[in-house]
Formats: C-alpha cells, structure tokens, sequence
C-alpha cells in the first residue's frame, strides 16, 4: 500500500498467483465436476481461445456461479503442471467465500453492528494473512477482497493468518466501487486509508456502522474506490520515514477502531 508502505522497500513475499503446492486441479471434466459440487474456486485459468463442446457447457456454469477466469497464453498453464490439462487449471481454496450483500442484513437482523474491512488489491500473501488474522481479533465481520488482482488464499495465506481465514468471512467481489456504494446505501461508513487525508484516524467515529478500505502496497487504494469513499483517514507519522507496511498500518486503524468501541460499551 503506497499510502503506509515506504516506497523504496520491498515486501518480503510477493505472489498474486496461487502457488504451484497449492490444491489445484486441471482438465475441462474435472473442473466442471469440482465446481457442480460446490468445491470453491480461488482462481481459475483458461487458455486463450479455448473452444469445443465440453469448454462450451464449462463456460456456461462459470457463468451460472459467477465465477471469472484468468485467460492466459497456454504456456502459463504448462508452468502449473505438464500434464494434460486441456487448456484449464482450477485452484481449490480451503476457505469459503460470501457475499457482501447476504451478511449485511444478517448483522443488522442480528442487532449487529456492521464492521467491514475492504482489501483494495494487495498481492503480498503474508501481508494479507497478518491481516485477516488481525482483523478475526478485533471482530470484523467480513473481508472484502476483488476477484482479479488479490493475493490468493492459499497454505502461505492460511498459515501466516494462523487459521484465522476459517473463522472469518472472505468476500470476494467483482467491483469494488459497487461494494462501496451498496454499503454506503445500507447505511455503512466507509473510511479510505491514505496518506493524502487530512483526518486522524483518532477523529472519526467507528462505533456505529463501518467499513475500512486499506490499499495495494505501492499504489494504494485505486481512484475509483477513494472518490467513493466517505471520508479519508491517516495515522499521524512523526519520524523520518513516512509510510507503515499496510498489515501493521491495518493493524493501528483496527485497534483504534475497537478501542472506541470497547469505549462506547464500557
């Protein structure tokens, strides 16, 4: 994240792709079959101009369950396995996914107070573990990934999140400016962490319905999802060095946020 992360740095680990240990499976049948049976789909490729009868009836249920695939050059696919996999190669995730519409009613029928955290395209797998395990902690009820562009649940995510990945809710959405707007319209806050705003994170209120939008490691939070966003927090940065690693910067915001919570109740 740009916006928290010192520009000349580099992360420690760095993959948007699923990694080859990882469970995956490939061929037109099996991915078919894996998906009628409700496995989960953490990613799914295809190769480029893929055609026949049975890609035709794959086509169709990835439409039915709204799942996206990656189309990519068959030599991407061969780096995957060597095999025969048929122009497809599906990545299984261990962890469900949810959709953002369903639970907000659910909190709100549940007496809950919704509070949502928005992932805006990070890459680095251990950073998106740390957080999702700092997020399970401080009870947020959701976290909001995009389907395309994210860091891949997988072992390296789960195990840096220390398990965290199965006691939490993971969203993953095709736009996440429509996130924004339909939270906004169900009567949620949404704060954007950048560096280019002029609150604290200490002056706006986090005790009644929110979500926190954290940004890429080095370019932050995409225009698009900012200019939707209510308002624009920063953490006050007094040293030299004038940015934070996103999983420690989404870790004080966090913090702050059940502070004032545990606050109001107390």
């Amino acid at each position: 994240m740009e916006d928290f992360q010192h520009k000349n740095s580099k992360p420690e680990f760095r993959n948007s792709e699923p990694n080859k240990k990882d469970d995956f499976i490939f061929g037109l049948r099996p991915v078919l079959e894996a998906i009628e049976a409700g496995k989960t789909i953490d990613k799914i490729f295809v190769q480029n101009a893929l055609q026949g009868e049975i890609y035709a009836e794959l086509k169709a249920v990835l439409a039915k369950y709204k799942i996206r695939p990656n189309y990519v050059p068959v030599e991407k696919l061969n780096r995957f396995t060597r095999k025969n996999h048929q122009g497809v190669v599906a990545f299984i995730s261990d962890v469900p996914f949810h959709k953002i519409e369903n639970i907000i009613p659910e909190l709100f029928e549940e007496g809950k107070v919704p509070f949502i955290l928005i992932l805006d395209r990070l890459t680095d797998v251990r950073n998106f573990g740390a957080i999702c395990r700092t997020a399970e902690c401080v009870g947020i009820h959701a976290v909001v990934i995009p389907e395309k562009g994210g860091a891949p649940i997988n072992s390296d995510a789960i195990k840096t999140s220390a398990g965290a990945m199965y006691n939490i809710k993971i969203c993953k959405e095709n736009n996440l400016a429509h996130v924004v707007d339909f939270l906004q319209q169900s009567g949620v806050s949404v704060f954007a962490a950048t560096e280019k705003a002029q609150k604290l994170i200490y002056d706006v209120n986090f005790t009644e319905p929110c979500a926190i939008v954290m940004g890429n490691e080095e370019t932050g939070i995409s225009k698009e999802v900012l200019h939707h966003s209510d308002e624009k927090i920063k953490l006050p940065i007094e040293g030299k060095t004038q940015s934070l690693n996103v999983s420690v910067a989404c870790g004080a915001i966090l913090y702050e946020a059940m502070r004032q919570k545990l606050t109001k109740i107390n």
